[in-house]
């Protein structure tokens, strides 16, 4: 039963983090119909912005920021920044703020992932993080000075940030505990030839290497040695921002995610939860996934928004889809892989473009597109109907993705 019909009275929608996923959230109830109230709260002062900006364009000031262009007065959406929820109490469908208790009818949680830090490093002068936009903010003056950088992970943030730095000028380390790029992500055969692209942008990789500690102006490994460091950027993943609902009774996993079901429901009624706090269970996939990118962010609010007007199935069960930008490159990737499905490349890693495609038992699951945008708008839609590929046409590079069916 959706929660429009459980509750025919005027009711609160509120949700908690201003994120691409929760304003999106109010954007797809506003656009479903729902008239009632729509309360958006955000721990950051600054009206809601978009991230990828971010590690490109605010860092080297081509840009001051990246707000949404959405008039929240005009939908009805009241804004309440610079407030930070610290717990939720489902009792009594309340929100605990600094300000006092925030009541509820529905509640959506939006609260996005917080990067992982390396420990003792808080408050130390120097080092980074790139999530937010004060984040972005602090740095940019590094990129201005060219100071000496050292990256601590060969992630995506990471490989993004350096490409940033080495474009303003600065002088990059890379230092990546793995034997490679993306270990986490992609295969040893197709992260490794990765990490030419450093040497090439002028920027240096340390793989199999970890930071011992950190200190005014450089950065000690385990092997003893000692780098220059007027800026240390910590790029080691991101964990979902749930901490402040431990004792609330939403279920999380082992991950930190909230456990959401095929609508994207939390295990208390009347509480959804969306984009990178949350994980959902996907039939395409056979695989409970947590997908930390923003097309999650951008499509999630749609199933949310069907869910709360009851304007439809609401199942969440998405193609998963990120991309990135690094050492002239655009890197973009479709589906979910496991490590037992059968890798085809298509053309030479060595080659300026190239992809690499994922089988289980002949249908295509993901694809990895570097400088292959075509390969990647035509594996979005074969992913989408599992579609069969013929492996040898799949691997010929000049065959279109679509003429490999089988």
């Amino acid at each position: 039963m959706s929660e429009q019909r459980r509750h025919p009275e005027e009711r609160n929608v509120v949700i908690v983090g201003a994120g691409m996923a929760g304003v999106q959230t109010a954007v797809a109830l506003r656009e479903g119909g729902f008239r009632d109230r729509i309360t958006l709260i955000g721990a950051e002062p600054h009206p809601p912005y978009d991230r990828p900006p971010l590690s490109k364009a605010v860092l080297l000031g081509q840009a001051d920021g990246s707000s949404f262009d959405i008039d929240f007065a005009a939908l009805g959406v009241e804004l309440r920044l610079g407030l930070a929820v610290t717990g939720l109490r489902a009792d009594v469908r309340e929100l605990d703020t600094a300000d006092g208790p925030v009541p509820y009818d529905v509640l959506v949680l939006a609260t996005g992932a917080e990067p992982v830090r390396l420990p003792g490093t808080d408050g130390l002068p120097g080092v980074h993080l790139l999530r937010t936009l004060d984040d972005a903010e602090r740095l940019r003056p590094v990129l201005a000075r060219r100071d000496d950088v050292v990256v601590v992970g060969a992630g995506w943030i990471g490989a993004e940030f350096a490409t940033a730095a080495r474009e303003a000028g600065c002088a990059v380390t890379v230092v990546e505990a793995a034997d490679r790029p993306l270990a986490g992500v992609l295969p040893a055969e197709v992260a490794a030839p990765m990490s030419g692209w450093y040497a090439e942008s002028g920027a240096e990789l340390l793989t199999g290497t970890r930071v011992a500690s950190i200190e005014p102006g450089a950065v000690v490994l385990a092997d003893g040695r000692r780098l220059a460091a007027g800026a240390v950027v910590v790029g080691v993943g991101a964990r979902p921002a749930t901490g402040w609902l431990a004792g609330s009774g939403v279920e999380l996993g082992p991950d930190g995610s909230v456990t959401a079901d095929e609508g994207l429901g939390t295990s208390l009624p009347g509480v959804y939860a969306v984009g990178d706090c949350a994980s959902f269970p996907s039939a395409r996939y056979g695989a409970r996934l947590l997908v930390h990118h923003w097309d999650n962010a951008l499509q999630g609010p749609r199933t949310v928004a069907a869910r709360i007007t009851g304007e439809g199935e609401g199942v969440y069960d998405p193609v998963p889809y990120f991309w990135s930008e690094q050492f002239g490159r655009f890197v973009q990737y479709a589906g979910h892989h496991a490590p037992s499905d059968t890798l085809v490349w298509r053309g030479a890693p060595a080659e300026a473009a190239w992809s690499v495609a994922w089988l289980r038992e002949g249908a295509l699951v993901a694809l990895l597109a570097v400088g292959r945008p075509r390969d990647l708008a035509q594996a979005r839609k074969l992913l989408e109907t599992a579609a069969r590929l013929d492996p040898r046409l799949l691997a010929d590079p000049s065959v279109p993705l679509k003429k490999a069916v089988v």
